[in-house]
C-alpha cells in the first residue's frame, strides 16, 4: 500500500472556511465536521488504491461472463459486507465473447520482406476460418469513403486509418470501430482493420466493441497499432499490399451475471436516492485499473466512508457496479428495467468511468437552478482544485437508460487528458494510476456523494429527451459508446 496522504495545510483552511451547520440533530447543510471526516480520511487512508490493487493483481481481467468477472462480482460483495454497507446481487444476463488465438501479418512482396502485425480482435467479432484469411488491404479515412470507393472494396480488407492524438478525438473515431464492419462488410469487403483509437502508442493495439447491423454479412474486425496502421498506409503508397489474419474469437450463449447493488439508507428521506455507479467489468487484456477499476474503487470507498457517518446523510446513497458495461451495456438496462417504479425518487446519478486521474471540478445535467444549489457547498474542494462548475453536461454510458425519466447528472470530470494512452489495452494496470491523484478524486465523489444526498433541496430534473431513442451525454472525455 502506498503511504498515506498528508492534509494540506490549504484544505484544512479551506474547511475551515466552509459553511457552518448547527448540532447534528438540526442539520440544513453539509457541515464542516463532515468535510473534514470524508474529505480528509479519503485522502489519508489510501484504502482505494489498496482496493484496487486487490481489484487488479488479484483478480485481473473480468470479461463479461469470464472466471474473472465471477470472481470480482465475489469480491465486491465481501468488500461491502466487511465495510458494514448493505450489499445485494441483481441477476444480469451478459454475453459471453471469447478471444482465441490471434495473429495477423503482412505477407512479402518484390517491395518488402514480411511483417507481422500488432491486432487485437474487436470484442463481438467473428473468427476467421481456420487457416486464415487473405486478402488485399484498401484505406479509408471514413465510413462514407467506404461507399465511394464501391465495387474497388470487394474482396478487400477495409483499414480505417485516422489521426486521433487528444482524447476529444476519441468520438470521432469511435463509429470507425463500432460500425466499420458492417459499412466495408456491406461494399463486398472481406475484412475490417482499424487504426486502435489511442493517444499514445508503443505498438500495442486497442480492442473495444463492434456491433453487426442485422441483416448484413458478418466479417472479422480487428485493431491493429499505431504504428502497423503507418506501416500500412506507407506502403499501401507504393502499390497494393496483402495482409494474412488469423482470429479465433467466438461468441458463446449467454451466461448468468449480477450488477452488485449497495446502499447507506438516509435518515429522513430513504426513498429518495443518489445513485453512484461505475462498471465491475473489463476487457480481456490488461486488468482495467483505469477503465473501470479506478471508477469501482472511489464509489466503494465512498460508500464506505458516508457509511460511517452519524448521523447518515438524509437520502439514501446506492451504490451500483455494473455488469457489462464494455460489450453489451446489459448490466445499465437491467438496473433501470428493475428499479423502474422508483426512478422517479431517483435524485441524482453519478457515473465514473474515465480513469483515476486528477479531479478537475463538477459538471451537471440538470433543470435551471442546479448549479445554484450544489456550487456553494462545493468550497472544501476548492483546495484539490476540484471546487468548481464546470461546462459541458454530466452522463456516462450505464446511467445513460435513466434518461427517459430524467434523473438529474452529476459528474466528478477528472483530468483524463491520457486516459486513451492506456484505455482497452495491455497496458492498463495499477502502476498506471497515481495513488494520489486517485485518492484526490475518491475524496471528491465522497465530498459531491453526501452533498447530493444532504443538502435540503433537490436538484431539478431536466428536460424531457426528444420522442427518437435518447443517446446518453458524453462522460468526458470517453464516449457514452463502450
Amino acid at each position: 500500500m502506498p503511504s498515506v496522504l498528508p492534509l494540506s495545510a490549504a484544505l484544512l483552511s479551506l474547511l475551515t472556511t466552509a459553511p457552518r451547520a448547527p448540532a447534528p440533530e438540526a442539520v440544513t447543510g453539509p457541515s464542516l465536521q463532515v468535510a473534514e471526516r470524508l474529505i480528509g480520511a479519503a485522502l489519508t487512508e489510501g484504502r482505494a488504491y489498496a482496493r484496487l490493487a486487490e481489484l487488479t493483481d488479484g483478480i485481473g481481467p473480468r470479461l463479461a461472463g469470464s472466471e474473472g468477472e465471477k470472481a470480482a462480482v465475489q469480491w465486491a460483495k465481501r468488500s461491502f459486507e466487511a465495510d458494514g454497507v448493505k450489499v445485494w446481487l441483481e441477476p444480469v444476463k451478459v454475453p459471453r465473447w471469447v478471444r482465441g488465438e490471434e495473429s495477423g501479418r503482412v505477407l512479402a512482396s518484390e517491395r518488402y520482406r514480411a511483417h507481422p502485425l500488432a491486432l487485437m480482435a474487436l470484442g463481438g467479432s467473428v473468427g476467421t476460418p481456420a487457416k486464415g484469411l487473405t486478402a488485399e488491404v484498401i484505406e479509408v479515412r471514413s465510413l462514407e469513403e467506404v461507399a465511394a470507393l464501391g465495387e474497388k472494396v470487394k474482396g478487400k480488407v477495409v483499414l480505417f486509418n485516422h489521426s486521433m492524438s487528444v482524447a476529444a478525438d476519441y468520438g470521432k473515431a469511435a463509429a470507425l470501430r463500432t460500425r466499420g464492419a458492417s459499412v466495408a462488410a456491406k461494399a463486398g469487403a472481406v475484412g475490417m482493420l482499424v487504426r486502435s483509437l489511442a493517444t499514445a502508442s508503443l505498438r500495442s493495439p486497442h480492442t473495444g466493441a463492434m456491433r453487426y447491423e442485422e441483416g448484413v454479412p458478418q466479417i472479422p474486425a480487428a485493431a491493429v497499432s499505431v504504428e502497423d496502421a503507418e506501416l500500412l498506409h506507407r506502403l499501401l503508397a507504393g502499390g497494393p499490399v496483402k495482409v494474412e489474419l488469423k482470429l479465433g474469437c467466438r461468441t458463446l450463449p449467454d451466461v448468468d451475471s449480477f450488477n452488485v447493488v449497495a446502499e447507506v439508507p438516509g435518515r429522513e428521506k430513504p426513498r429518495e436516492v443518489v445513485l453512484l455507479g461505475a462498471h465491475l467489468d473489463s476487457w480481456d487484456v490488461g486488468t482495467g485499473a483505469h477503465d473501470d477499476g479506478a471508477g469501482v474503487v472511489m464509489v466503494m470507498e465512498t460508500a464506505r466512508l458516508i457509511g460511517k457517518l452519524n448521523p447518515a446523510p438524509r437520502r439514501t446513497v446506492r451504490v451500483v457496479l455494473f455488469a457489462n458495461e464494455e460489450n453489451g451495456l446489459r448490466g445499465g438496462r437491467a438496473y433501470a428495467e428493475a428499479h423502474a417504479g422508483e426512478l422517479g425518487n431517483h435524485v441524482a446519478a453519478l457515473e465514473m468511468d474515465a480513469g483515476g486521474y486528477k479531479p478537475l471540478g463538477v459538471v451537471l445535467r440538470a433543470g435551471p437552478g442546479g448549479a445554484e444549489l450544489v456550487g456553494p457547498w462545493l468550497k472544501p474542494l476548492e483546495a484539490l482544485g476540484a471546487g468548481s462548475i464546470l461546462p459541458g453536461e454530466a452522463g456516462g454510458a450505464d446511467i445513460s437508460p435513466l434518461i427517459p425519466a430524467r434523473v438529474p447528472f452529476v459528474g466528478v470530470r477528472v483530468d483524463s487528458s491520457r486516459y486513451f494512452d492506456v484505455h482497452h489495452s495491455e497496458a492498463d494496470t495499477l502502476d498506471k494510476v497515481d495513488p494520489k491523484d486517485l485518492a484526490q478524486a475518491t475524496a471528491a465523489v465522497a465530498w459531491v456523494s453526501y452533498v447530493l444526498a444532504e443538502v435540503p433541496g433537490v436538484l431539478p430534473r431536466p428536460e424531457a429527451p426528444p420522442a427518437e431513442a435518447p443517446k446518453a451525454p458524453a462522460a468526458a472525455p470517453k464516449s457514452s459508446a463502450p
